[in-house]
């Protein structure tokens, strides 16, 4: 029995030695070592043994199970030492390889043109006002002295949601509630951006969902030159020092009176170009004097009371600006138009 387990530790450390994976490491363990292994075998056999001869057979048995079971972990160790080797040779980084470029995003063209805008008015002690895209009824066109039969609500074809709430048409709604929050006591000095809703069939130049920018002052002694003045600052802040603004008479239901405003080409300095179809003008906004009827029915009292109101579409502004031709570009989401407005990297 002694010559027996000599024998099976020589082999077995033979086998250990020679053995390449750990998958062969554990069968050698469960080969020699396994409760059907031949150590497992001999350890059964002692109960034929002497007296005498048990002691001496255990402890030899000991020993070559200690001898096997250390040598494997070794041989484990050594393995898994490879392993980690063989991993970090191959996952081994060039450092002089050039590195990959990274895609940043930038602001959509749409967005800076807001955003220019809304920094000019702020500068000018105006505040934000927001307020929400579906809208009832009384603030979209009633409280802007558009009742129920007024005809000038078929120059907005709305999408209704039901009889008294739609999507609004504009942002003017913004323009009523911040009156009617402030109970009629002024000054009041706001702008009002936001996405408005209407009808309108998709081309080149109109979308059935658009940004508006209104503006508003309601303030005692409040006079068209005030107006007038704070378009002149935008123009000028906008499109170049150089321009000029020109006021022509028009009709809004809710200002009194009003006004469309052109501002000199930008292009052709006035000569007339295609961008301003010869005239040397460029209509931008619509503008006015707050009617008495808005003013009255938000609580102000409009012989004390006055005010200018303008709207701008963002979209508008920034085709001019960009030489955008195309009003659609700005809600296609196309990569090779927003890569046009990336800011370069220094």
């Amino acid at each position: 029995m002694e010559d027996k387990l000599k024998e099976l530790q020589a082999e077995s450390l033979t086998r250990i030695e020679s053995s390449n994976d750990m998958k062969e490491l554990n069968e050698i363990r469960i080969a020699y070592l396994g409760k059907k292994g031949p150590i497992t075998e001999v350890l059964k056999g002692m109960g034929k043994l002497s007296a005498e001869e048990r002691p001496k057979m255990g402890a030899l048995v000991n020993v070559v199970r200690d001898e096997i079971t250390s040598r494997i972990e070794a041989k484990q160790k050594a393995l898994e030492e490879a392993l980690v080797q063989e991993k970090i040779a191959s996952e081994t980084i060039d450092i002089t390889l050039p590195g990959r470029p990274v895609s940043t995003g930038n602001h959509h063209p749409l967005t800076r043109v807001v955003e220019e805008i809304e920094d000019l008015f702020i500068g000018m002690g105006y505040t934000i006002e927001e307020g929400p895209e579906v809208e009832n009824d009384y603030y979209n066109f009633e409280a802007l002295n558009l009742p129920k039969d007024h005809p000038a609500r078929d120059m907005q074809d709305s999408f209704y949601i039901t009889e008294e709430t739609l999507l609004r048409t504009q942002t003017s709604p913004m323009q009523a509630r911040t009156l009617e929050k402030h109970k009629g006591k002024g000054p009041v000095k706001i702008i009002c951006p936001g996405k408005v809703y209407r009808r309108d069939n998709d081309d080149a130049t109109h979308s059935h969902q658009f940004m508006q920018i209104e503006g508003l002052v309601v303030d005692e002694n409040i006079r068209m030159s005030d107006l007038i003045g704070t378009l002149e600052v935008f123009a000028k802040k906008m499109f170049g020092e150089d321009r000029e603004i020109r006021l022509r008479p028009s009709f809004f239901p809710f200002t009194e009176p009003s006004v469309e405003v052109d501002i000199s080409c930008f292009i052709c300095k006035g000569a007339g170009c295609s961008v301003c179809k010869k005239t040397g003008w460029i209509e931008i906004l619509g503008a006015g004097m707050v009617h008495p009827n808005v003013l009255e029915m938000s609580g102000f009292d409009s012989k004390k009371y006055s005010g200018f109101a303008f709207g701008m579409g963002p979209e508008r502004i920034a085709m001019l600006k960009y030489g955008i031709d195309d009003i659609r570009h700005f809600y296609t989401n196309d990569v090779r138009f927003l890569k046009q407005f990336s800011v370069p990297e220094y």
